[in-house]
Formats: structure tokens, C-alpha cells, sequence
């Protein structure tokens, strides 16, 4: 435990090691004044600039202490220890405001946007909340956007996340913590859940990892997520985040547990099975026919995006008594002059493509999207009329990226790709028969994996029957009358609504 170090009764010596462990730092503002009637108490203003209200310390602060009602006060204080208490009161309307003993408990509230008050001779201070700071507007979604429902954003700020939050769920039973992680940042760490619908111990696990986090800073949600992740060594995300207010408070009512980080609009939301990274808050706000279409083709994709070069390598290589003979004939002519195998040739125009996501990623928005475009097709186009790579190759890689933007949750995404790589090795080795196996082998590392203690393949592995009324089919919303047994404490959802049937 570290040792505290007590301030001093001088207000040179708690001024001179200010100075000096501070690093005589040119945001730390340090204003000395005097009061009394005659001047005979000094005092000091300390407040960081940029992080705390100068409106409110020039003209508040500066005014109550310059009053000629707080000089009066300071006049009748008899002894040493009775200033605080008398000076107290003056400042409780500018919010919350307590005594200071020691300097980590100054420096935090120092770097944090809150004003010091120190005066000579005593031993303790005063700390008053005037935390103002540039913070950006709400916004749409940058990476979560929807046709249809909400269209405002997570920001950077933890308190106005939280709010956004509660904004959504107006019920007592939403239940926030707060801790600090990092022992030089210092950085707000909060998570929200529903008390009565989540399972008590999935909030002790929760609570308990964030507990044992021990690190110099947490700059990033992902910091988190990579700390208190299940599975560190699986290509599969265990944990989802969001951006989207209406989609964090949709999974805090399915039980789940949501963590927000001070200074990024990510939020974390644990547990999460596999399921749920192809469901979006879109699919609630359309019908559910609609939003059935749509999972199935999220579904179709993810298996595109997974196994679509690997199956035409495997195809062409080894079975190619699978293609018709019309098709047969075509791809041949189109291989002809190609001096690579198909395997090699994939590879190549995968390792291509994915150079080109990545730079328009990082190159300004006006110039990556033309990048992404106008270099795929003019590079593909290219490398066919070179001879390099064949015309069906080129079709089938970009079926492929388009399937892979079509999963909703990035992080899935990414693992799509990574593991599209392993499964075209196996494919170019051993045929449909690689492909199997790699299936197979995915299937049972699938079923091995949990997200804080619930299995990642529930509903359907174990299989839940109650629990597939919203899966790969969502069923109407007067039909989701439960919620997930693995993950929920109460299960049920109170639904009283029927489907409207007209007068007959």
C-alpha cells in the first residue's frame, strides 16, 4: 500500500513540493491570495487550465472568498482546526466540495478539473467541483449506422454515455458502479446492469476481473476487453462492443453487463455468444419477416466470406468432376496462360486486397474510399490482362469482401479473414475433404469457448429450445415472451401484448 503523505501546516512547504513533484507544469495554475479584514490569512487557488471553469472560479470562488461576509468568518475563528467548518457552507452551492488531508488525494482531484484551496497554517484544504472541458458533440455512428431508428452516438465523456443510458431505461433497478483503473492514468472505468434480470454472478465476475486489472494506463475500452476476455488465444471475439446507446440498453434488458471507459465512445457489453454478433438493433425495429430475411443473408454471407475462395480452390484443384462442363471448359481457358496454381493465385489477390482495406482505412476519408475502389478494380483488371491471375479468381475474391462487410460486429469480421486463410491452406492440401475437417475442428473449438462462464454456441449448443424464438429467426415481439435462460436471472418478460386481429 503507498505510503500518504500529509500536508504540511505551511503553505510554502505544500506550494514548494506542488512545484516540484508537478513538475512545475504550466497548465497548473496557482493563484495566491489574502484574506481577512486585514489580510492575514494567505491562501492559494490551485486548478488545472483547460479541465476546470474559469467562469466559475473567477467569479464564484473569487467572490465568495473577497466577501465581506467570509472575511467576517475568518475573523471569528478562534482556533486553527475551526476554518474548514466555517468555510465549508460558503461553497456548497457550487457543487460538491470536500476536505483534502493529503497530497494523492490533491493531485487527483487537482488533474481531474477540481479547485484546491489551501490556506497557511492548516493542515487540511478544500476541493470544489468546477470540471468543464471541450468534449464533442453527440453524433451518428460512425461504425454502427442504421436505416432505421436511433441516430446519435456514444461520445468520449463517461457521464453523458451514462446518461444517454438512462435516458433509454428509466428504472431504478439500473444500477452503475464506478472504479479507477490504471495507476498513472487514473481513468474512470463504470459498468451498468439491470439488477433483478441479470445473474448476480455474472456481476461478481465482472466486478472481480476489473477488480484485478492492474496496469499503468487505460487509454481505450480495448485496453479492457483484452484484460478481461475468457479466450486470449481464439480468433473469436467473447466480447462485443457498440457505439449505439438504443443497442446497449437493448442488451443491459436481455441481462447483460455494459462497461464504459472514460474517453472513448465504445462500449463494452459482456457476455456474448456467437449468435448475437449477427443480430443488430435494426432488426428490432423492423417487422420480423424483415429481420429474418435479413439474418439469413448475414448468415449466407459469413459462410461466403469463411469458405468461398477455399471451395473454388478445392473445386478446381482436385474435384473438378463437380463443375458443369460448359463452366469447365470457361475456367480452363481462363487458367491457360496463368502460370500460378489456384492456390497461390488466391492468395496473392487476398493479401492484395486486404493491403488495399487496410490503406484506404488509414488514408483521409476523401482519398481511402477512392483508393479501396478505384485500386481494386484497376489492379485486378490489370493483373487478368497480365496473365497473373484468372478472371473467376478475381470474381470470386471480390464476393468474398463484400460477404466479410455484410457481418455486422467488426471484430467478427476480422476474425472471418483470418481464418479464410487457414481454411484455403487446407483446401489447396487436401480438397472438400480439408474443408471438412477444418469445419469440424471450428465447430468443437466453438463449443469449448465460454464468455464469462456462458457457452458461446447457446442456444444451440447446449440447445435451449425456449431460447431460439430470437436467433437466426427472429419471432414477432409479442412472441418474445422470455429471455436468455443462460444469461438472465428472470427469465420472463411480462409481454401482455397480442397480435391486433381486425373486427370481424
Amino acid at each position: 500500500m503507498p505510503k500518504v503523505t500529509l500536508l504540511h501546516r505551511s503553505l510554502e512547504q505544500n506550494l514548494e513540493q506542488l512545484k516540484r513533484e508537478l513538475g512545475e507544469s504550466s497548465d497548473i495554475m496557482m493563484q495566491e491570495i489574502e484574506l481577512g479584514k486585514n489580510g492575514q490569512l494567505l491562501s492559494v487557488i490551485l486548478y488545472t487550465d483547460g479541465l476546470a471553469d474559469k467562469n466559475v472560479i473567477n467569479g464564484s470562488i473569487m467572490g465568495t472568498l473577497l466577501s465581506e461576509r467570509f472575511n467576517e468568518s475568518i475573523e471569528a475563528v478562534t482556533e486553527r482546526t475551526e476554518l474548514l467548518p466555517l468555510s465549508k457552507p460558503f461553497f456548497q452551492s457550487m457543487g460538491d466540495n470536500t476536505v483534502i488531508e493529503d497530497f494523492e488525494t490533491l493531485y487527483n482531484s487537482l488533474l481531474t478539473g477540481e479547485t484546491i484551496l489551501l490556506f497557511n497554517g492548516y493542515v487540511n484544504g478544500l476541493s470544489i467541483s468546477t470540471q468543464s472541458w471541450k468534449e464533442r458533440s453527440i453524433t451518428l455512428p460512425t461504425s454502427q449506422s442504421a436505416v432505421r431508428g436511433p441516430q446519435e452516438g456514444f461520445t468520449e465523456t463517461l457521464r453523458t454515455n451514462t446518461a444517454m443510458i438512462r435516458r433509454k431505461i428509466n428504472d431504478p433497478n439500473l444500477w452503475l458502479e464506478t472504479m479507477q483503473i490504471g495507476r498513472v492514468t487514473k481513468t474512470e472505468v463504470a459498468f451498468m446492469y439491470m439488477k433483478g434480470i441479470v445473474k448476480d454472478e455474472i456481476v461478481e465476475e465482472v466486478r472481480a476481473r476489473l477488480e484485478r486489472i492492474d496496469i499503468d494506463g487505460i487509454l481505450e475500452s480495448g485496453y479492457i476487453e483484452e484484460l478481461i476476455q475468457d479466450e486470449a488465444y481464439s480468433p473469436f471475439p467473447t466480447i462485443n462492443n457498440t457505439e449505439r446507446p438504443d443497442t446497449a440498453a437493448a442488451q443491459l434488458l436481455e441481462g447483460r453487463v455494459v462497461i464504459l471507459v472514460d474517453g472513448t465512445p465504445f462500449v463494452l457489453v459482456v457476455p456474448m455468444l456467437f449468435i448475437a454478433f449477427f443480430q443488430t438493433a435494426e432488426d428490432y425495429y423492423h417487422r420480423a419477416d424483415i429481420s429474418t430475411l435479413l439474418r439469413i443473408i448475414r448468415f449466407v454471407s459469413f459462410f461466403i466470406a469463411m469458405v468461398g475462395p477455399a471451395v473454388y480452390i478445392a473445386v478446381t484443384t482436385f474435384h473438378q468432376e463437380l463443375i458443369p462442363t460448359q463452366l469447365l471448359i470457361s475456367l480452363a481457358a481462363q487458367r491457360e496462360g496463368v502460370p500460378f496454381p489456384a492456390f497461390i493465385e488466391g492468395l496473392m489477390m487476398e493479401v492484395t486486397f486486404e493491403i488495399l482495406r487496410e490503406a484506404g482505412i488509414r488514408m483521409p476519408k476523401t482519398v481511402g474510399q477512392a483508393l479501396s475502389i478505384v485500386g481494386t478494380l484497376v489492379i485486378g483488371q490489370a493483373a487478368v490482362e497480365a496473365g497473373i491471375v484468372s478472371a473467376s479468381m478475381v470474381i470470386v475474391v471480390s464476393i468474398t469482401a463484400i460477404a466479410s462487410f455484410v457481418i455486422p460486429a467488426y471484430g467478427m469480421s476480422i476474425s472471418i479473414r483470418m481464418i479464410r486463410f487457414v481454411f484455403m491452406g487446407l483446401a489447396a492440401s487436401f480438397g472438400i475433404y480439408g474443408i471438412v475437417v477444418a469445419l469440424i475442428a471450428l465447430v468443437i473449438h466453438l463449443c469449448t469457448i465460454r464468455s464469462f462462464g456462458i457457452p458461446y454456441l447457446s442456444p444451440f449448443a447446449p440447445f435451449v429450445t425456449g431460447d431460439h424464438k430470437d436467433t437466426i429467426f427472429r419471432l414477432p415481439h409479442w412472441a418474445l415472451s422470455t429471455r436468455p435462460k443462460f444469461i438472465s436471472q428472470n427469465h420472463v418478460r411480462k409481454q401482455g401484448s397480442k397480435p391486433s386481429k381486425p373486427k370481424s
